[in-house]
């Protein structure tokens, strides 16, 4: 599996994501951070981490005893620039428009 593989697979599961999400808003969390506020056991987030790690998405320093959790940002960067940077601004704004519309979403 290439790492761009492992990136998708990564962030196909919300769990994941709300992990990610949770070290966007405080970086640098203990796991007994990330385990906090979240419905899952301690197992299942170390499990979480460690595919986030091994997709390069989560990076640990060990401050004493400590392991410190980081979001590293650089694989989303390049999932975008590879996938999402080659269209430009505008039909992805008139396609997102567009998509509202048909849902009924459109703001007044």
């Amino acid at each position: 599996m290439d790492d761009m593989d492992k990136v998708f697979k990564a962030l196909a599961d919300p769990s994941r994501r709300q992990l990610l999400d949770r070290l966007r808003a405080e970086n640098g969390q203990t796991l007994n951070a990330l385990c906090a506020e979240l419905n899952m056991s301690r197992q299942a987030v170390t499990q979480h981490i460690a595919l986030l790690e091994a997709a390069n998405l989560v990076t640990v320093f060990w401050r004493g005893r400590e392991k410190l959790h980081y979001l590293n940002a650089v694989p989303i960067h390049e999932v975008a620039e590879r996938w999402i940077a080659r269209f430009e601004r505008n039909e992805l704004d008139a396609l997102h428009t567009l998509k509202q519309r048909l849902e009924g979403k459109e703001k007044s």
